[in-house]
């Protein structure tokens, strides 16, 4: 469940989450009692929510998993008006591209004033991290900025391949490998706006 919610809470359409928020109860039509309790609950700012079922992997709950089958069925879903899907868990090498920058997604990653708008203009030219942060001042004071901007999207690597600390970072979008939350199912990387957490524990 985990790197699905690191790709929902990086989705800039996402406003609000919660973990196990209900547990759903509906009868079939033969009479079978049957419930689901579901992993994620993501609200978009539409007004449109999705309950979310997050395997560990594409394995988890065999055929039946992989079918949708362990979710409600299309008259349930209507009568609860939100959507409900299973969210596969994203390829290892883009959880852990996310998982780094994950960790600096509170808005205090940011740093003092002076170091928010540093970042864009130092990696307007693609560079490593390390050498980008150096230029701008003391590392252990601009890398945790530099890692909330790529949370943020403010500053991108291609999250479908393999970083290594000597990946290229650049400020704009993601330009090759197209939108990684959209890929997966889940929406796109953040871009303009509020960054930080969102979810409820």
């Amino acid at each position: 469940m985990r790197t699905q919610l690191m790709v929902l809470d990086r989705n800039p359409d996402v406003t609000g989450l919660a973990a196990r928020p209900v547990r759903l109860l509906w009868r079939e039509p033969d009479g079978r009692v049957r419930s689901w309790v579901p992993q994620l609950f993501a609200l978009y700012a539409d007004g449109t929510g999705l309950l979310a079922g997050c395997p560990s992997s594409p394995a988890a709950g065999g055929g039946q998993g992989a079918a949708g089958a362990d979710g409600p069925g299309s008259s349930v879903r209507a009568r609860v008006g939100r959507a409900c899907r299973r969210l596969e868990p994203p390829p290892a090498v883009v959880a852990a591209n996310l998982r780094w920058p994950a960790g600096y997604r509170h808005p205090r990653g940011q740093g003092p004033p002076r170091l928010r708008a540093a970042p864009a203009e130092v990696f307007a030219v693609s560079c490593p991290p390390a050498g980008g942060a150096a230029a701008v001042g003391d590392p252990l004071q601009v890398l945790p900025a530099v890692c909330h901007a790529l949370w943020c999207g403010h500053l991108t690597r291609l999250l479908m391949s393999r970083c290594a600390r000597g990946a290229l970072v650049c400020a704009d979008a993601e330009r090759s490998g197209g939108d990684v939350g959209k890929r997966l199912g889940a929406g796109g990387g953040r871009g303009r706006g509020e960054c930080g957490g969102r979810h409820t524990r």
